[in-house]
């Protein structure tokens, strides 16, 4: 029986692979969507200006008086002798690196005014106000591009439950636009299509379509979908494929469009769930605790200058196809080409010709899933890190408004201070190992010292308080119930910062490769991303890790042998280097039942989250069992049940 069961599956393969990729689409409505040119700007709608000027500007001033008075501390105790040449160029990098500490403070400093000030309310909307009444039809678009059928189409199938638990499927069509290139996903895809538009049959407009050609990758499958589809709808729902949204938010966002006619996109902020790994744990813990007030900050000094994520968003239709068709930049890859992180470029446009992006924190109901290793987590943002790079060829196309050139010149400044860190650390290294390169730094008086001490108090305070701020809004909302209790809470942001601060030098050190590979023209190609987690041993993760090792053990040798002082300037970010491949493997083992890193989504799952995966571990069809793998369910998941059940 297996013997033909799997003949079976390999002639429906080879049907696949040849086959049609479309199948069961609707009438096509084509939109025009004209490809944007960077060199000149479009003369219709001009950009009208949000009015947020006087929240900008306290925050820009924030950021030059800090970075200036540590750049004076700093350059006090260089210039305590005589400022060398080494000296001033670390003096240049660390300002520049404070700087962005500073704005990141002051940005999360404004969410917690402004949450403060909100006492106990919240201003997420609640179902017992009422769902608006919607008239316009929305398209929700599912990209998929060689993933494990099982859980896309589990989240697919809870979101349409959820849609008509509020009487609203008429109003959204799902869309699975698939890139799929292996021939036995494709076969997975089709069947769990089947499957679903059988059970659903005429209560669900349910579409699937596969690509001949993954031109351009994600922004050439949703403009594809535009070019074919776009005039029947009035907005779009973008999601990536671990996405996973409630019924009710996807409403409001639809009535939120309808009521603002100026309005180009709505970015929710999306909740990471389904953490498995401890490693999943602790960015679930922080995502989730420290999350909602760094986005209440950036709403308060963006306003209609938001940005886009590229996913959890809905976008008006007409708006994007007239001005989000991206060009292709000059220049062979990775520099040119086609633009990997098109979301920012894609906010810019539509910004650039008037339409307001706009940010909703307060929307809740909005989930995604984060990578499960610190090892896939590398590897995810390698491909981000060239794509953000991209933008240093967007960042100065005509017409832009300023905050749109912001958000791109932050995107891509994130992945250069990678190599600036590396760059400070060496510095330091041969400033405290070799006399004749610096000033004196022990003078008489001891002013040299306490102005280095004070510079490292300010900086790890810029980096501390908006964690204690986040509790301490936790705790005045009376949701630290959600986080395990205050104390646990407390406790958690503790272990996440001394865990999160070994990780750092890894992180930078993988990014800081990731810059130098593309600078030489490397190309990282576009490759799945692997959403669930094997078992990492410590053999592999030492053969992955094996090269930050080896510059770890590089720093402790070099600071021991040149000047043991120096040892102390290089301690930590080289130890985190040298068990760098020990963090890995143990971040990387199932959490289990731990409680220490809870959040509300654990605690007091929503219904939603607990549908989907009850869906996605359940079997699609026994005979393609090795093509759709069932998807195990957190430990949490069975317990929630049990609860739901004994409370009836």
């Amino acid at each position: 029986m297996a013997p033909m069961i799997g003949s079976a599956v390999a002639r429906f393969v080879d049907t696949i692979r040849f086959a049609p990729p479309s199948t069961n689409l609707p009438s096509e409505s084509p939109l025009v969507m004209p490809t944007q040119s960077l060199r000149s700007a479009p003369h219709a709608r001009p950009v009208s200006s949000s009015g947020l000027w006087f929240r900008r500007i306290p925050l820009v001033a924030f950021t030059l008086i800090t970075t200036l008075a540590a750049a004076l501390l700093l350059l006090g105790a260089f210039s305590a002798d005589r400022l060398t040449p080494l000296e001033a160029i670390g003096l240049s990098i660390f300002a520049s690196l404070f700087a962005w500490t500073a704005f990141s403070f002051a940005s999360a400093t404004a969410g917690f005014v402004v949450m403060w000030r909100e006492g106990r309310k919240m201003r997420v909307p609640s179902s017992s106000a009422g769902l608006p009444v919607l008239t316009d039809r929305s398209a929700v678009l599912m990209p998929v591009y060689n993933e494990a059928p099982g859980p896309v189409f589990a989240r697919l199938e809870a979101m349409l439950e959820s849609l008509q638990a509020v009487r609203a499927n008429s109003h959204f069509d799902i869309f699975i636009l698939s890139d799929t290139r292996e021939p036995a996903i494709a076969v997975a895809e089709r069947i769990a299509y089947d499957r679903l538009r059988a059970r659903f049959g005429e209560r669900a407009s349910l579409y699937y379509r596969r690509r001949d050609e993954n031109t351009d990758r994600k922004a050439g499958n949703i403009a594809d979908w535009v070019r074919r589809f776009g005039g029947a709808y009035a907005h779009m729902v973008v999601l990536d494929a671990d996405s996973l949204m409630t019924g009710e938010t996807l409403v409001r966002l639809a009535g939120a469009m309808e009521a603002s006619p100026n309005v180009g996109l709505i970015q929710t902020v999306p909740m990471i769930v389904n953490g498995r790994t401890l490693f999943a744990r602790l960015e679930q813990f922080a995502s989730r605790l420290y999350g909602p007030l760094f986005a209440r900050g950036l709403e308060w000094w963006s306003g209609a200058e938001s940005s886009y994520w590229g996913h959890n968003a809905i976008l008006r239709v007409r708006a994007f196809a007239e001005q989000a068709g991206l060009p292709h930049l000059s220049g062979p890859r990775p520099f040119g080409g086609s633009i990997m992180s098109h979301d920012f470029v894609e906010a810019a446009l539509m910004r650039r010709a008037g339409w307001e992006v706009r940010l909703a924190p307060e929307l809740g109901g909005s989930y995604e899933e984060s990578p499960p290793t610190l090892i896939d987590q590398i590897v995810r943002d390698r491909r981000w890190c060239q794509g953000n790079l991209q933008h240093i060829g967007v960042v100065g196309a005509q017409g832009l408004h300023p905050l749109s050139r912001f958000h791109l010149l932050r995107g891509f400044s994130a992945y250069l201070t990678a190599p600036l860190w590396m760059s400070l650390l060496t510095i330091g290294l041969l400033l405290a190992s070799f006399p004749s390169l610096r000033g004196a730094v022990d003078g008489a008086s001891g002013l040299p010292r306490a102005a280095l001490w004070s510079v490292f108090f300010l900086s790890l305070a810029f980096l501390i308080l908006p964690k204690l701020m986040a509790w301490i809004i936790v705790v005045r909302q009376g949701r630290e119930r959600g986080f395990g209790g205050a104390r646990k809470a407390l406790a958690g942001i503790a272990l996440e910062t001394l865990i999160s601060s070994l990780i750092a030098p890894v992180v930078l050190f993988a990014q800081t490769g990731a810059v130098l590979q593309i600078l030489s023209g490397r190309d990282s190609g576009w490759s799945a991303q692997r959403r669930d987690a094997a078992d990492l041993s410590v053999g592999d993760a030492l053969r992955t890790h094996r090269v930050e090792m080896a510059f770890g053990l590089g720093l402790i040798v070099l600071s021991l042998a040149f000047e043991p002082a120096a040892f102390f300037w290089v301690a930590v970010p080289a130890l985190a280097l040298i068990s760098a491949f020990l963090m890995s493997s143990w971040t990387a083992r199932d959490a289990g039942s731990t409680t220490l890193f809870a959040t509300p989504e654990n605690v007091s799952p929503p219904r939603l989250l607990i549908r989907a995966l009850e869906l996605a571990a359940t079997p699609t069809l026994p005979a393609v069992n090795s093509i759709v793998r069932p998807t195990p369910r957190p430990r949490w998941v069975g317990k929630a049940l049990a609860q739901q059940q004994a409370t009836g």
